[in-house]
């Protein structure tokens, strides 16, 4: 497969995942009595309201070019506690959506890739595999990155807000000092330590075996 085929297979599939991750937030704060993503139009499959021209389109297309499609993201979803049940606790579960969702998706990805590839005679490059498993593969791989990197705890991520949520009421002002720099942590672990990379590489390859295996 061309170089340019696999990156429209990586950016559209990490597209998808995004806009999915975002509107589980605004689907579950829902469940919790908070109207607000409702009210502004998105909880739709529409990916128009949700696409953040930088983080929905140009730094995934950037990752997909260098083969390390992670960091991405779509317009907040908007939520407001104050309408919750309980908004402390109820926020936990909103902030695990995200990141649930990819896990869910990379797990049904990933069982229809292992399903078909069953099916056909084996192969020995994913260049080699048919178009239906690649997308397949892909979808959840990015699903897999997704998820892991959203729980990492670095503002602006999904784990940072269950840092807040657990966090001493005390030590809340040096945390919000803090996130300021959460994308300039991000950036820096991704693209100049190789850190993540090395955090995603064990989960990779029991995805790979798992579906190749």
């Amino acid at each position: 497969m061309h170089l340019n085929e696999q990156t429209v297979i990586w950016f559209g599939c990490l597209v998808v995942a995004v806009i999915l991750h975002e509107i589980s937030h605004g689907v579950v704060a829902l469940w919790f009595g908070d109207h607000t993503a409702k009210d502004a139009g998105r909880l739709t499959l529409n990916p128009v309201p949700h696409i953040d021209p930088f983080g929905s389109i140009v730094l995934p297309a950037m990752g997909a070019i260098i083969g390390f499609p992670v960091l991405a993201w779509a317009k907040p979803v908007p939520v407001n506690p104050g309408q919750m049940h309980n908004p402390r606790r109820d926020m936990v579960f909103v902030s695990l959506a995200g990141p649930g969702t990819n896990f869910l998706l990379m797990a049904a990805a990933a069982i229809g890739a292992r399903a078909a590839y069953a099916s056909i005679t084996p192969v020995y490059s994913t260049d080699q595999l048919p178009l239906g498993i690649l997308i397949l593969y892909s979808f959840a791989l990015v699903n897999l990155f997704l998820g892991l990197f959203n729980l990492l705890p670095i503002p602006p991520l999904d784990g940072s807000a269950l840092i807040e949520r657990v966090l001493p009421g005390e030590w809340l002002p040096q945390w919000h000092k803090f996130r300021p720099y959460g994308f300039l942590v991000l950036f820096l672990l991704v693209f100049s330590t190789g850190v993540i990379a090395k955090f995603l590489r064990p989960f990779e390859d029991a995805l790979f075996r798992f579906v190749f295996g």
